[in-house]
């Protein structure tokens, strides 16, 4: 149940919010973290909201899109990489620069091969990384690397036990999600809304029903 100061509109992200807790939980973000976000979706933004919001010094976070990595500015990125043509060792480099030191937490959040890739290449020694994204079942990555630099890699699965503290931190207004959502749609124009999805022009597309036009 939601306490009266949560909206449904809220209450439709705490389970993409739920993602973000479990994973920055699995990570041990902590006060001073620095970290490296992959992918600036809805999933990267949560992710960056939880981390800040769990102590996080500084927090830098990639994607292809200029539009997605503004939206990240605007929840609490430190700094944002507009990734084109770099290879992994390249970005990972310029995670490097822009932190002033490797961050020893990376949150993956594409499931790209080339993103995990840098991502081991990014986090430091004894560090983790945290794949969240899901892409491929087979991919190649740089194992040794991480190997012989004891980088732990951890796996999620959406989240566990994470509901009532996703409530509790709307709720306490702790974290704000309400800049995830880019676009809002009537039920009758629930076709617009996914086409605006299917074409990644949204962070986060709601459809909203009046109630009161549907009464009996």
């Amino acid at each position: 149940r939601l306490p009266d100061n949560v909206t449904f509109e809220e209450g439709a992200l705490i389970e993409p919010l739920s993602v973000g807790i479990h994973a920055c939980k699995r990570a041990g973000v902590t006060l001073g973290s620095k970290v490296f976000v992959s992918g600036s979706g809805p999933i990267g933004l949560v992710n960056v909201l939880v981390a800040k919001m769990m102590g996080a010094a500084a927090v830098v976070i990639t994607d292809l899109s200029a539009s997605r990595l503004q939206k990240a500015k605007e929840v609490g990125a430190d700094f944002t990489i507009q990734v084109k043509n770099e290879t992994p060792q390249e970005v990972a480099s310029k995670v490097e620069s822009l932190l002033g030191c490797m961050p020893e937490i990376t949150v993956e959040c594409t499931g790209v091969q080339a993103c995990i890739q840098a991502g081991i290449y990014a986090t430091r020694s004894g560090g983790t990384l945290v794949l969240v994204g899901l892409g491929s079942e087979m991919v190649t990555v740089p194992i040794v690397n991480a190997a012989v630099r004891e980088v732990d890699i951890r796996g999620i699965f959406r989240y566990c036990n994470t509901w009532p503290v996703a409530i509790a931190l709307l709720a306490s207004k702790r974290i704000n999600v309400k800049p995830l959502v880019t676009h809002r749609f009537p039920l009758e124009k629930a076709l617009e809304a996914f086409e605006t999805t299917k074409r990644g022009e949204g962070v986060k597309v709601m459809l909203k029903c009046d109630p009161t036009d549907y009464s009996p």
